[in-house]
Protein backbone atom coordinates (compact mmCIF):
# COMPACT_ATOMS: atom_id res chain seq x y z
CA UNK A 1 0.00 0.00 0.00
CA UNK A 2 3.06 2.52 1.11
CA UNK A 3 4.10 1.86 -2.53
CA UNK A 4 1.18 2.56 -4.70
CA UNK A 5 0.63 5.90 -2.12
CA UNK A 6 4.58 6.84 -3.48
CA UNK A 7 3.60 6.11 -7.16
CA UNK A 8 0.31 8.33 -6.58
CA UNK A 9 2.49 11.21 -4.90
CA UNK A 10 5.26 10.90 -7.71
CA UNK A 11 2.07 10.74 -10.52
CA UNK A 12 1.13 14.23 -8.83
CA UNK A 13 4.54 15.77 -8.89
CA UNK A 14 4.21 14.77 -12.38
CA UNK A 15 1.30 17.14 -12.61
CA UNK A 16 2.79 19.61 -10.71
CA UNK A 17 5.68 20.52 -13.20
CA UNK A 18 9.34 20.41 -13.36
CA UNK A 19 10.02 23.70 -12.32
CA UNK A 20 8.52 23.82 -9.00
CA UNK A 21 10.23 20.23 -8.03
CA UNK A 22 13.94 21.74 -8.99
CA UNK A 23 12.54 25.01 -7.15
CA UNK A 24 12.07 22.55 -4.34
CA UNK A 25 15.63 21.01 -4.37
CA UNK A 26 17.49 24.11 -4.31
CA UNK A 27 17.35 27.30 -2.03
CA UNK A 28 21.16 27.40 -0.74
CA UNK A 29 23.98 25.42 0.21
CA UNK A 30 23.52 21.37 0.06
CA UNK A 31 25.04 19.88 3.03
CA UNK A 32 25.48 15.87 2.96
CA UNK A 33 25.28 13.79 6.44
CA UNK A 34 25.28 10.31 7.06
CA UNK A 35 22.81 8.72 8.85
CA UNK A 36 21.95 4.70 9.79
CA UNK A 37 19.14 3.27 8.23
CA UNK A 38 17.84 -0.51 8.02
CA UNK A 39 19.67 -0.36 4.34
CA UNK A 40 23.04 0.70 5.74
CA UNK A 41 24.39 3.88 6.72
CA UNK A 42 23.94 6.13 3.68
CA UNK A 43 24.61 9.51 2.21
CA UNK A 44 20.63 11.96 3.22
CA UNK A 45 20.69 15.58 2.70
CA UNK A 46 20.59 18.43 5.16
CA UNK A 47 16.86 17.61 6.27
CA UNK A 48 18.01 13.80 6.77
CA UNK A 49 16.31 12.64 4.25
CA UNK A 50 17.90 10.21 1.83
CA UNK A 51 19.55 10.81 -1.44
CA UNK A 52 19.80 8.85 -4.26
CA UNK A 53 21.82 8.00 -7.28
CA UNK A 54 20.16 7.01 -11.12
CA UNK A 55 21.47 4.13 -12.61
CA UNK A 56 20.95 5.67 -16.14
CA UNK A 57 23.39 8.25 -15.43
CA UNK A 58 27.25 8.31 -16.41
CA UNK A 59 30.01 10.10 -14.18
CA UNK A 60 28.86 13.23 -13.52
CA UNK A 61 26.56 13.42 -16.47
CA UNK A 62 22.64 13.69 -15.68
CA UNK A 63 20.32 11.13 -17.46
CA UNK A 64 17.23 12.31 -15.90
CA UNK A 65 17.25 15.40 -17.47
CA UNK A 66 16.41 14.04 -20.68
CA UNK A 67 13.42 11.87 -19.66
CA UNK A 68 10.41 13.83 -19.24
CA UNK A 69 8.82 13.73 -16.05
CA UNK A 70 11.57 12.20 -14.70
CA UNK A 71 12.79 15.59 -12.67
CA UNK A 72 9.53 16.36 -11.02
CA UNK A 73 9.66 12.46 -9.45
CA UNK A 74 13.30 12.80 -8.56
CA UNK A 75 14.49 16.18 -7.88
CA UNK A 76 17.87 17.29 -8.36
CA UNK A 77 20.08 17.71 -5.09
CA UNK A 78 21.19 21.50 -5.89
CA UNK A 79 23.62 23.98 -4.27
CA UNK A 80 23.98 27.62 -4.65
CA UNK A 81 27.40 27.27 -3.05
CA UNK A 82 29.86 24.98 -2.53
CA UNK A 83 28.23 21.91 -1.09
CA UNK A 84 29.02 20.92 2.52
CA UNK A 85 30.20 17.58 4.16
CA UNK A 86 29.16 16.35 7.39
CA UNK A 87 30.43 14.00 10.03
CA UNK A 88 31.79 10.74 7.83
CA UNK A 89 31.13 12.58 4.56
CA UNK A 90 34.65 12.80 2.12
CA UNK A 91 34.43 16.44 1.09
CA UNK A 92 37.03 15.51 -1.56
CA UNK A 93 34.27 13.52 -3.52
CA UNK A 94 31.76 16.32 -3.80
CA UNK A 95 31.23 17.90 -6.67
CA UNK A 96 28.69 19.93 -8.62
CA UNK A 97 27.75 19.79 -12.31
CA UNK A 98 25.78 22.37 -14.07
CA UNK A 99 22.21 21.36 -15.50
CA UNK A 100 20.96 24.34 -17.35
CA UNK A 101 20.05 28.42 -16.22
CA UNK A 102 22.84 27.72 -14.03
CA UNK A 103 21.48 25.64 -11.30
CA UNK A 104 24.92 23.47 -9.68
CA UNK A 105 23.24 19.58 -8.98
CA UNK A 106 25.50 18.18 -6.17
CA UNK A 107 27.72 14.95 -7.29
CA UNK A 108 29.15 12.26 -5.16
CA UNK A 109 32.07 10.51 -6.75
CA UNK A 110 30.81 11.60 -9.95
CA UNK A 111 27.07 10.19 -9.00
CA UNK A 112 24.30 13.37 -9.58
CA UNK A 113 22.54 13.02 -6.61
CA UNK A 114 18.99 13.27 -6.46
CA UNK A 115 16.43 12.97 -3.86
CA UNK A 116 12.54 11.47 -3.85
CA UNK A 117 9.34 13.44 -3.45
CA UNK A 118 7.38 10.06 -2.35
CA UNK A 119 9.89 9.66 0.46
CA UNK A 120 8.22 9.90 3.89
CA UNK A 121 10.66 11.30 5.89
CA UNK A 122 13.81 11.84 7.58
CA UNK A 123 15.47 8.46 7.08
CA UNK A 124 12.97 6.80 4.94
CA UNK A 125 14.63 4.15 2.60
CA UNK A 126 11.54 2.07 1.47
CA UNK A 127 12.45 3.80 -2.14
CA UNK A 128 15.74 2.77 -2.17
CA UNK A 129 16.68 0.54 -5.39
CA UNK A 130 13.16 1.61 -6.86
CA UNK A 131 12.66 1.04 -10.35
CA UNK A 132 11.47 3.94 -12.40
CA UNK A 133 12.42 5.83 -16.00
CA UNK A 134 14.48 3.07 -17.06
CA UNK A 135 16.78 2.57 -14.72
CA UNK A 136 16.86 1.95 -10.35
CA UNK A 137 17.61 4.41 -7.86
CA UNK A 138 19.98 3.13 -5.12
CA UNK A 139 21.46 5.43 -2.42
CA UNK A 140 25.18 5.35 -1.85
CA UNK A 141 27.40 4.96 1.08
CA UNK A 142 30.43 7.32 2.40
CA UNK A 143 32.46 6.00 -0.09
CA UNK A 144 30.41 6.22 -3.49
CA UNK A 145 29.30 2.90 -3.66
CA UNK A 146 25.84 2.34 -4.56
CA UNK A 147 23.60 0.80 -1.55
CA UNK A 148 20.46 -1.52 -2.90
Amino acid sequence: MKRIVGVLAAVAAVAAGTQASVAAASGGTAKLQLRMTRVGTILVNGQGRTIYVFTKDRRNRDACISIPGCRSVWPPLTTTGKAVAGKGVRAGLIGTLTIGHGVRQVTYAGHPLYTYVADGGPGDTFYVNFSQFGGHWPALNAAGNEVK
